[in-house]
């Protein structure tokens, strides 16, 4: 489901229940701008707030939503999403799918071209694929090709089994791109807009000192809407600049790009009131502050906040009913009326609601209470869960660490979660540890943490993007969790009997996901809406939940 048209004074409640899309997205606007049915000509620059440093700007490494965003900015590759969030073609100018669904034939647009005017050719993207599942780029995404892509080798290549040139992506010509899958995904074509699988010029990288490839504007190249014209890696401000020599440059009507980094939300405002910044997100107090405000505009983020929890080295984390102690006795809907109150939705699902449609066009997490007797907002059921790990571990106290980033809102958030648990779990103490975001990634990627307030936003529009993650031996399986049952049913849906079988993979994505809930491998508490304050003479911004947040090429700025 979309929404369509501009949010502008609402109330909170209303909010709520619009937090959300569906892998489509929000368009501030109904301009024919917006659309992308006419011309824009009007220019300017855009000044724009993000709350955290760009991570990577080396689409094969990066894995953050900033960072994303900025890639985006400048890169296309063969699609990307049009205002509903649908794949549609990008550099691709043409495409051809085998019979049995494993073979995909694309043609690289003739007028795609670099910023240094090198043409975008196939081999970009066998470069750029194959540096994704090589060892030695050690990409976390790596498995996007390989466990959700089912590009052939792609598994191999990434043990070290295979060379990186086995990979099933062959440049035909200099125009004709081949790829092999494993088997028919059929979402294949909604994974070509996620960074992981851009273009990587080869002659140019091969040409940089090792490292230093995306660190700088010398260091990127641009086929995109924009060019990189300002950066630094940890800078707090960095510019772009509209490509003239972008194949679609007559639909891009901004001067430019402006970033800025203000990880304090009252500092944010206070810029976007003194007219430094045209978008900024609010936390929920200031919500509170603007709901009448016509420039207020909610919508959904897509990502959920989850609390992982490290079992593989914290032994009490290892015991099930300890996890699910701590899971019950959150009041999550205590954290998003009181403390996020900008929208954002109470969760109790392992995937979040709207934003995964079925075969049968149902909400995969519609029902939010299906998991209500192991999952919910319950201080006697923590209780009796508590009790049960206390006998099993014999022991009645309990000291963990929660690690959070330093950003204002997800410290609120821990305050609130630390006092809810020490309440409901007596003897537990709950202990804040403060990091920036980086670090703190760094930190859950590598087991060095207790408990971790994390989260993750959808990239492509099917389960898998959530239930892939656990996995046994997953990157982004931070508690090292394990479950042969569960990675049976997960092996069943993306290679085995159910790949040709969408009611029967669908049922099993539901059994995965009962697994991981019962075992309270994570605890999920709420899944993001920003409230945006956006100068009325910006139009055009497109949000989408998955993937690319925020999209800049249809907006005008007057």
């Amino acid at each position: 489901m979309k929404l369509a048209k501009k949010i502008g004074v609402i109330s909170l409640a209303a909010a709520m229940t619009l937090s959300l899309v569906a892998c489509g997205s929000k368009t501030e606007t109904t301009s024919p701008e917006a659309s992308g049915g006419a011309t824009a000509a009007k220019g300017g620059t855009l000044n724009v707030m993000v709350e955290v440093e760009v991570a990577s700007l080396d689409p094969q490494v990066a894995t953050d939503g900033t960072s994303f965003e900025v890639i985006a900015d400048y890169t296309d590759g063969l699609k990307q999403m049009d205002e509903s969030g649908k794949a549609v073609d990008a550099l691709c100018a043409n495409e051809q799918v085998s019979t049995d669904g494993k073979t995909y034939t694309f043609k690289i647009r003739d007028d795609a071209k670099w910023s240094n005017g090198d043409p975008v050719t196939a081999d970009d993207f066998v470069f750029g694929w194959q540096r994704a599942v090589d060892p030695a780029t050690a990409s976390e995404y790596s498995y996007m090709l390989s466990d959700i892509g089912q590009v052939k080798n792609a598994a191999e290549i990434i043990k070290g089994d295979k060379p990186v040139t086995d990979l099933g992506v062959t440049a035909v010509d200099d125009k004709t791109l081949k790829v092999e899958l494993n088997v028919p995904v059929s979402y294949f074509d909604s994974l070509l807009y996620f960074p992981t699988y851009y273009p990587v010029n080869r002659k140019f990288y091969n040409s940089l000192s090792a490292g230093t490839f995306g660190t700088s504007p010398a260091t990127v190249l641009s086929n995109g809407a924009f060019i990189l014209d300002s950066y630094e890696p940890a800078s707090l401000n960095f510019t772009l600049k509209k490509n003239p020599d972008y194949y679609d440059a007559d639909k891009v009507s901004l001067d430019g790009l402006n970033y800025q980094v203000i990880k304090d939300s009252q500092q944010a405002l206070m810029s976007y009131q003194n007219g430094d910044l045209d978008i900024v997100k609010l936390s929920g107090d200031q919500v509170d502050q603007v709901k009448d405000d016509p420039e207020l505009n909610v919508v959904g983020a897509g990502y959920l906040w989850y609390l992982t929890m490290n079992g593989h080295d914290v032994p009490a984390l290892n015991n099930a009913n300890m996890r699910l102690a701590i899971t019950n006795a959150i009041d999550r809907n205590a954290i998003v009326t009181d403390v996020v109150k900008d929208g954002s939705v109470a969760t109790y699902t392992a995937v979040p609601p709207q934003f995964a449609t079925g075969p049968d066009g149902t909400d995969f997490s519609a029902d939010q209470k299906k998991f209500s007797d192991v999952c919910s907002d319950d201080a006697s059921k923590a209780k009796t869960y508590y009790d049960k790990a206390c006998s099993e571990l014999g022991q009645k106290s309990f000291t963990f660490e929660l690690l959070v980033e330093d950003q204002t809102e997800t410290q609120n958030v821990a305050a609130v979660l630390k006092e809810q648990l020490e309440k409901n779990l007596p003897g537990v103490t709950l202990n804040l540890k403060v990091e920036p975001k980086k670090q703190r990634v760094e930190d859950i990627q590598n087991g060095k943490y207790q408990v971790c307030l994390t989260r993750w936003g959808p990239d492509y529009a099917d389960p898998m993007t959530y239930l892939g993650m656990w996995v046994t031996d997953n990157d982004n399986n931070y508690g090292l969790w394990s479950d042969k049952d569960y990675d049976t049913l997960i092996a069943d849906c993306t290679t085995g009997k159910y790949v040709t079988d969408a009611k029967g993979r669908w049922s099993a994505l539901g059994d995965a996901e009962k697994i991981v809930m019962d075992q309270a491998v994570i605890a999920p508490i709420y899944t993001k809406a920003d409230a945006n304050m956006i100068k009325t003479t910006v139009k055009g911004i497109q949000f989408h939940p998955c993937a690319l947040n925020r999209v800049y090429k249809a907006t005008t700025k007057g």
